[in-house]
């Protein structure tokens, strides 16, 4: 596909781009398709739907954010077996996180970002353009990227999402179709992390029941309950912090609870672990 900037984006940058004929049927079907979203995995089935035609890529990360804390937890989607935990710690680091910074940047545009190793930096009326060394965009695994979000520090709930191994043209006609499936997205992530994310919504289960937790979230459990760091947890189980701590988000999330202590405790108290002798 075509990944230039047009002569119009770059003389005028209309922002009177309609939909075509298909494009329109898509979004209709996207926007319909949304309001049936339950859990995680109707999100990922929704976004390699007809979501996909419209915007074609392989990688996802999203970052929620609740008004009562400053962070975003994060999350990422792959179709590709080249992009996975290693990259999802390398991208988001504080210190030089390429998506990290991508996420900065959108927080102080308020349009979509997209970053490409071939185009130099750009601004237009409703996007934007990054310039990325060949050789950091190729470590990301990411290849080319758009971010954009909805929200921001003042919103009851604020979300941010990357768009990664983006094949769609990077031009007006993308930025339009991401400006106009946000808010969709926006309330599909919502939906979707309602019943997990005690930042955000209560997940406090009408039956009293808990969402399952995986192997490694029983394991990092048990070192949380020894009193251990996220360093301490990363370097026994070779992960790095970032990983640990998104770890300790979902643990806190499954268990409804607001803080470690808390999470080991009633982790012992369900028989989820053993206590330390």
């Amino acid at each position: 596909m075509d990944t230039t900037i047009t002569g119009i984006d770059q003389a005028n940058d209309q922002w009177t781009l309609a939909l075509n004929e298909e494009q329109r049927a898509l979004f209709m079907e996207v926007i319909e398709e949304s309001l049936r979203l339950q859990h995680r995995s109707h999100l990922f089935n929704w976004l390699q739907r007809g979501f996909q035609c419209l915007l074609a890529h392989e990688v996802v990360i999203i970052g929620v954010r609740g008004l009562e804390r400053a962070s975003y937890d994060y999350e990422y989607l792959t179709s590709s077996r080249y992009f996975g935990d290693t990259q999802f710690d390398q991208v988001l680091n504080d210190e030089d996180g390429l998506v990290s910074e991508a996420f900065t940047r959108w927080s102080k545009l308020g349009m979509p970002v997209f970053y490409h190793t071939e185009l130099t930096a750009q601004q237009y009326n409703h996007y934007a353009v990054e310039h990325v060394d060949a050789e950091r965009m190729l470590a990301s695994e990411l290849k080319r990227f758009v971010v954009h979000g909805f929200g921001n520090e003042h919103s009851r709930i604020a979300t941010m999402v990357m768009f990664g191994r983006l094949s769609s043209p990077v031009n007006a006609q993308t930025a339009h179709l991401l400006e106009l499936l946000m808010p969709h997205l926006h309330c599909a992530i919502v939906k979707v992390t309602a019943n997990k994310c005690p930042s955000v919504l209560s997940t406090t289960a009408r039956n009293g029941r808990i969402k399952p937790l995986s192997k490694r979230e029983l394991e990092v459990l048990e070192w949380l309950q020894a009193g251990k760091t996220n360093w301490e947890i990363g370097n026994i189980m070779t992960v790095s912090p970032l990983t640990i701590k998104n770890h300790v988000q979902n643990i806190l999330r499954k268990l409804d609870v607001e803080n470690r202590s808390q999470a080991a405790s009633k982790a012992l108290k369900l028989g989820l672990i053993a206590r330390k002798q």
